[in-house]
């Protein structure tokens, strides 16, 4: 009872059990590390065997402390310097540890790392083994000596250790588990091992560094990188906040090399090759394809004003004229205006009908036309036309208003990009100084071409250049009105039918 009475031996017990617990850190980190090299289903049992291993070579050499105490002695001398089997054994040690911990930084850093590639390669589970027991005499060694320094009974010693041990057993899993989760903390442990081999071969010289300098570098060190997990555990919780849809195209835009602009210089530095991602053509694809749930139905249909349509009243000579002048394939059939649908009518049809003297009115007959809301969603118009079987669709508001049409073609030069016919200007063309852009041009398509992000708006009802330059004005813009957005200039260069007809786009750097 006077034993378990006096309080210095319950502040000794304390003290020792969180030293030896500091010092097993790095025991247990660098077991982590190694299990790793075994495969899977043998990592928990190594990692318990080496703890294991270690506690009973500890207890060993508790045993045997009376004979630690003398290996103080010298045993070799060289010249000034002498040397004991204390210090040979923390200089080989030491050694041990510089060189395991700079082995294991330069496969981290140079990325080959152990399971690497589809076929990994596992260490044997007996040289894992035979690695721990090393590690665990030289740890061993410096704990049970710093032990024998601090305490003088043998039996609060070895309490003290397996107290220690039991609670970095306990702790083993979720440790080693944390540690190969984040890399970065993987390379910091080896570093600590890296200060902890000198510490070791310089005291094996003679050159006494005290604990506490080591443990406050360690402490400092890892607050640090509390710091920096703590961040980048944020910075992934404001991304979770984002719809799933979003994080996955943007990714993709990375990956693609689309999330930031490419500056010109190294454009010209570093001509594209097959190993630096995709081609052009594939990005802009890739991007259509992954905006299209994005898009409304507006950014994909050829608008009232450019809709080419016949009208019953019209000389048959004259439409047939027109018919045959014309690449379209179908024409909505009307009666004085275009909201006035009789039908849509396939262009042979029409052309065979009128010849064989039939009235437009009578060719529409029986001729429906498919008609959705310009609500719909891009996505769900796909499986429309998919049904429809190569018609076209057309594109009314909530009054019964025709706004426009919609055919496969569309939708595949918003995935691909524009099908230009002989007569056609592209919607973007190159200049020296920078573009000129139709006004109709899709904001989208806009900003594949000039390979920059922020065009596109979802809480801005516009889908177009004109659009855009309309509501940034707030009236209709004479031209030659110029407005300036981040590192673009637009200038309107034609109006047309009280409408955008051309804009300039030229950089401002330019």
């Amino acid at each position: 009872m006077e034993f378990l009475m006096d309080p210095s031996i319950w502040a000794g017990l304390l003290t020792l059990v969180i030293l030896e617990i500091v010092l097993g850190i790095d025991n247990l980190v660098f077991i982590a590390i190694l299990v790793k090299k075994l495969p899977p289903h043998q990592r928990d049992r190594a990692r318990i065997i080496g703890l294991s291993l270690a506690l009973i070579m500890r207890l060993g050499l508790l045993s045997l402390v009376s004979w630690l105490v003398t290996l103080t002695r010298p045993l070799l001398t060289l010249g000034e310097l002498s040397f004991s089997g204390r210090d040979l054994i923390l200089m080989a040690g030491g050694f041990f540890l510089l060189f395991k911990a700079t082995m294991e930084l330069h496969e981290r850093l140079e990325g080959k790392l152990h399971e690497a590639g589809t076929s990994v390669a596992y260490a044997g589970f007996g040289v894992v083994i035979a690695q721990i027991l090393v590690l665990d005499a030289v740890f061993s060694l410096d704990s049970i000596i710093t032990a024998v320094g601090m305490v003088d009974n043998l039996a609060v010693m070895m309490i003290a250790v397996v107290l220690a041990m039991v609670v970095m057993l306990v702790a083993s899993k979720p440790l080693t588990e944390f540690v190969n989760a984040h890399p970065t903390v993987v390379v910091l442990c080896l570093s600590f091992l890296l200060m902890i081999g000198f510490s070791l071969v310089a005291e094996g010289f003679g050159l006494h560094i005290p604990k506490g300098y080591l443990y406050a570098a360690i402490g400092f060190s890892i607050l640090i990188e509390f710091l920096n997990q703590l961040a980048k555990r944020n910075s992934q919780k404001a991304e979770a906040r984002l719809p799933l849809r979003e994080r996955t195209t943007q990714a993709i835009f990375n990956l693609m090399g689309g999330g930031k602009r490419v500056e010109e210089e190294a454009i010209e530095t570093q001509p594209q090759t097959r190993e630096q991602g995709f081609a052009e053509e594939e990005r802009h694809m890739i991007s259509g394809v992954l905006s299209l749930a994005e898009r409304s139905i507006r950014t994909v249909m050829t608008p009232r004003a450019d809709i080419v349509w016949l009208d019953v009243t019209d000389d048959p000579e004259l439409v047939l004229e027109e018919l045959m002048a014309s690449s379209h394939s179908q024409f909505p059939v009307c009666e004085g205006e275009l909201d006035n649908l009789l039908g849509v009518v396939r262009s042979k049809e029409l052309v065979a009908g009128l010849k064989e003297g039939k009235a437009l009115a009578e060719l529409a007959h029986n001729q429906d036309p498919i008609i959705v809301p310009d609500s719909i969603s891009v996505i769900r118009l796909l499986s429309i036309l998919r049904e429809a079987r190569g018609n076209l669709v057309l594109v009314n508001d909530e009054f019964g208003t025709v706004q426009g049409l919609v055919t496969p073609h569309d939708l595949l030069e918003a995935i691909v990009g524009e099908f230009l016919d002989e007569d056609e200007i592209p919607e973007v063309l190159a200049q020296e100084d920078g573009w000129l852009v139709k006004g109709s041009t899709d904001l989208h398509y806009l900003e594949q071409v000039l390979a920059r992000k922020g065009l596109v708006d979802p809480d801005n009802d516009y889908a177009t250049l004109a659009g855009m330059l309309l509501a940034w004005s707030g009236q209709l813009p004479e031209p030659g009105a110029v407005f300036e957005r981040e590192d673009l200039r637009f200038e309107v260069t034609e109006v047309e039918d009280f409408r955008i007809a051309q804009v300039r786009i030229t950089p401002l750097t330019a």
